[in-house]
């Protein structure tokens, strides 16, 4: 049975006694109309429903299909700059990689089972299963936005399950790491603040590009906080938009903003950014009369070789394995462990959801398995087993030995 061109919708009105019945179809041209009836007369509206429906198969055709190069290419076309560059990349590199395993196919003829398929090809491949799932959520986002524009009536890859994988433990540094890196951050040798750097990210949660197109204009030293806003491109700053595109303002503590009026004082007058250096942003400022800085830039190319030195300052501090990102992290879960809700958490982390989060951003704090070690211990007071008492354990070796045993085995 082919399917429905034309559907009926029912239009409530404002003051919701009545309705009105619509035409809801698309053109040739893949643009979606609704078109009010006047009357809420179902027989009737049937009708004039069929009549149209005729209209479009006799040649008002359904819109065009087309091969999934083609409607890779017609989707981003339509997406436009609402999406990051880098992100635009990834979606196009998904769609490659799925057509490669499918074919060049129509892409009204997709089905779960190519998505299936692709799958397990990425996993044989050898792509972990969290890049899997990543790039099933690109596809699984461009057959979504050809529904909502009327391309397509259901979702071919809805219910496309990523595959299972065990949850990754979050890293988050202890606050004796967190003293280490400090004092290597200040020893560090770098025109730039590393050590400011690093302390705000611990105090306020915020991403890394954030951090790096902060201006003083963010800042408010009356109030002690700093906002995450988007830039403008203008002559003093480049265009720079918040991930999510949440605005949202956080606190800085006392020594954060102490730090912060000090770093400012030593700045040359007028200069924008807080943690980008002048010499690097007299580079920039020079790339961008040039016309080589692009947005993408904007994330990835403020500080040169920006991971190299933070690893080298964990290195100095002891560290083996860590990210900037992991500060983030840090701070998330140090809020979560002071007592914040799980919401305030979310918000002022910027996530739309705490299933984000929870997921990705919260570690369980060692403060917390030792108040759960403590709590653990409560059949003491209801007293211990019998069998129990007369046994401890050497922690060395694992094993059990009587309490009269072991007397007599100390000096």
């Amino acid at each position: 049975m082919p399917k429905k061109l034309v559907r009926l919708r029912t239009r409530p009105s404002r003051d919701g006694t009545e309705f009105t019945l619509m035409l809801d179809y698309v053109d040739e041209n893949g643009l979606r109309h609704r078109i009010s009836l006047g009357h809420g007369d179902r027989r009737k509206a049937e009708f004039q429903r069929a009549q149209k429906e005729r209209e479009l198969r006799m040649g008002i055709v359904e819109p065009e299909s087309m091969k999934l190069s083609v409607f890779t290419a017609d989707s981003l076309t339509r997406t436009g700059d609402q999406i990051r560059e880098s992100t635009r990349r990834e979606y196009e590199a998904a769609m490659t990689d799925f057509r490669n395993v499918v074919g060049n196919k129509d892409f009204k003829t997709v089905t779960i089972k190519d998505a299936e398929s692709y799958r397990q090809k990425c996993l044989d491949k050898g792509n972990s299963p969290a890049t899997v799932a990543k790039k099933l959520r690109h596809l699984k986002r461009f057959f979504q936005l050809a529904v909502e524009r009327g391309q397509l009536d259901t979702n071919p890859l809805r219910f496309v399950k990523p595959p299972r994988s065990p949850k990754g433990k979050v890293r988050a540094y202890t606050n004796d790491e967190c003293v280490k890196i400090l004092k290597a951050a200040n020893e560090f040798s770098s025109p730039v603040p590393w050590e400011l750097l690093i302390h705000a990210a611990m105090v306020t949660g915020m991403r890394r590009a954030e951090l790096l197109n902060a201006t003083w204009r963010n800042v408010n030293f009356a109030e002690m906080t700093i906002e995450v806003a988007p830039k403008e491109n203008i002559d003093e700053t480049w265009e720079w938009r918040i991930k999510d595109a949440e605005r949202r303002t956080l606190p800085l503590t006392d020594e954060l903003t102490t730090m912060l009026v000090r770093h400012q004082d030593g700045q040359p007058e007028g200069h924008p950014y807080v943690f980008i250096p002048p010499e690097r942003y007299a580079f920039i400022q020079e790339l961008r009369k040039q016309g080589r800085w692009t947005y993408s830039d904007s994330r990835l190319r403020v500080l040169n070789n920006f991971r190299r030195d933070f690893t080298d300052i964990l290195h100095a501090a002891g560290i083996e394995v860590g990210t900037f990102h992991d500060l983030r992290r840090t701070c998330l879960s140090n809020w979560l462990a002071s007592g914040m809700s799980e919401h305030d958490v979310m918000v002022l982390a910027g996530h739309a959801s705490f299933s984000t989060t929870h997921e990705f951003y919260l570690a369980v704090r060692k403060d917390v398995v030792d108040r759960a070690r403590q709590a653990a211990t409560f059949w003491r007071a209801l007293g211990a087993r019998p069998d129990f008492q007369a046994q401890e354990v050497d922690i060395r070796s694992g094993k059990l030995f009587n309490s009269k045993d072991l007397e007599d085995k100390r000096p």
